[in-house]
């Protein structure tokens, strides 16, 4: 119970900032054409904004399953990169369904709480870090589809950057305490910078943008700064 609360506690900045932009994606869901229990079964059966937003945009213009699919897999593909390397940090006890469990409540914000955490993630940790997120995000959308276009366009376009701000929120402290998450930090924003300006580079979707990012400062930290096995340096020590 101990861990339980502690991932409520973890878990309320998200579910308060998920709550927010969910507003907004009701609004959008209302406003393309859904009903309120539409919008809300979307966002119960999915957790994930930027391919929520996407997928409104296809079905508001009917769009092909064949282009809903392709979509949802370019945008969403990082979870399953997320999803493996937050399974390797998970206790024995995590089994099969509880995995699956943590494949579908993976979030970047939930993620990046998750791995920040020392030592491993248990079960019950983890049950409370994604509760209130959930929790925010489809009560958010509820709020958002029932209210539809009653709030100015303005106050709904804020709302819309409220979870770039509690990302940046969940990663600076991080960056402050280890230079090296810093400096990977900086290399993926400059990669996303030369993606986004570089003429080049303007055929890569959003989603490719943020895998090749992602990948890439991962690749270039695990290569600059491998983490060793804990005893490896006094065992090498000891032999030589």
């Amino acid at each position: 119970m101990k861990q339980f609360l502690q991932g409520i506690k973890d878990g309320s900045p998200i579910g308060i900032g998920y709550f927010s932009v969910s507003f907004t994606f009701g609004l959008a869901a209302v406003s393309s054409g859904l009903t309120w229990w539409e919008s809300l079964l979307v966002s119960m059966l999915n957790l994930t904004s930027a391919g929520q937003f996407a997928g409104i945009t296809v079905m508001a213009s009917a769009g092909a399953y064949l282009e809903m699919a392709v979509s949802q897999f370019v945008i969403n593909l990082r979870y399953a990169l997320m999803s493996i390397s937050l399974s390797q940090k998970v206790d024995r006890q995590f089994g099969t369904g509880k995995k699956m469990v943590l494949g579908f409540a993976n979030t970047d914000e939930i993620f990046a709480v998750a791995m920040s955490r020392e030592g491993e993630v248990g079960s019950r940790y983890f049950g409370g870090l994604a509760a209130l997120p959930y929790l925010g995000w489809t009560v958010g959308t509820l709020a958002g589809a029932v209210c539809g276009n009653i709030l100015p366009k303005q106050v709904s376009d804020a709302l819309g950057l409220a979870i770039y701000g509690m990302f940046i929120a969940i990663v600076v402290p991080v960056m402050k305490k280890d230079g090296r998450v810093l400096k990977m930090v900086l290399l993926a924003v400059a990669l996303s910078c030369c993606i986004y300006y570089v003429p080049a580079f303007q055929g890569i979707s959003q989603g490719f943008a943020i895998i090749i990012c992602a990948v890439a400062a991962s690749a270039v930290g695990a290569f600059c700064f491998p983490i060793e096995e804990e005893g490896q340096g006094k065992e090498g020590q000891e032999g030589i």
